[in-house]
């Protein structure tokens, strides 16, 4: 996961907001809102970005987690 908006360079905690597009730029809600959530790399949609958990679940058999 980035840590800091693309454009204005604001500090991105991994449990806060923050707005990515299919290839991964990452952006702050602020700056995602001034583009009208579309990537100005790629002009992908802005969705935001899923939240990590705190620990990884345990493996479940057969499950692949690469």
């Amino acid at each position: 996961m980035k840590t800091n908006c693309e454009r204005c360079g604001r500090d991105l905690l991994p449990a806060g907001p923050a707005f990515i597009c299919s290839y991964e730029c990452t952006w702050c809600r602020e700056c995602a809102t001034g583009f009208e959530f579309r990537c100005p790399n790629c002009g992908g949609e802005l969705l935001a970005r899923p939240r990590r958990t705190p620990e990884l679940p345990e493996p479940v058999p057969g499950g692949d987690y690469a």
